[in-house]
């Protein structure tokens, strides 16, 4: 919640007047419970979405960070409210797990893929195999940078903000 890589993400979001929710996944900094290998953690994201939509009424964009993007993509795919999807530094391979994204064939939202070109959790070709099978419409860009970004945080967030913008020219769906 407090790295560098969410921090951005939160900024390119908010630039836009949507407001943002971070939080930490169970088990995580000072959250209760114990880390689920992701199955809790889905409900974890569902339970944000929830009090999001409970205080505000405005579209909701997704974005995730690593462990927090292969999540939240599962959460939020079938989520009729939430518009379209950000996916950061989406891992593939990490650290002996290997994440699964064949749910996105039937994801219809738009999607941004956003990686670092030395990213070791999502290998370009592995990273771009995944993002070939998901559904239209998507984007994969790759910007200067590892897994978090190190020196290219602003080429990062300057990525969001420009597909963000082209996403409400043509779908209407800045927050008045």
């Amino acid at each position: 919640m407090h790295n560098k890589v969410v921090f951005h993400a939160m900024k390119a979001l908010n630039s836009f007047g949507f407001p943002v929710l971070r939080f930490n996944f169970r088990g995580t900094g000072l959250s209760a419970g114990r880390h689920d290998e992701g199955r809790g953690e889905i409900a974890d994201v569902q339970a944000a979405l929830a009090w999001l939509k409970h205080e505000f009424t405005l579209p909701i964009i997704f974005a995730g960070f690593s462990f927090g993007s292969a999540t939240g993509l599962r959460a939020v795919c079938p989520d009729p409210d939430v518009k379209a999807l950000i996916s950061i530094g989406t891992p593939v391979e990490a650290e002996g797990r290997l994440y699964s994204y064949e749910f996105l064939r039937d994801c219809t939202k738009p999607k941004l893929f956003v990686s670092g070109d030395r990213d070791h959790y999502g290998p370009h070709a592995l990273l771009e195999q995944v993002v070939a099978q998901a559904a239209e419409p998507k984007e994969l860009v790759f910007v200067p940078g590892d897994h978090f970004f190190v020196g290219h945080l602003d080429e990062m967030r300057l990525t969001i903000e420009s597909w963000i913008n082209e996403l409400l020219e043509h779908d209407s769906l800045l927050p008045s």
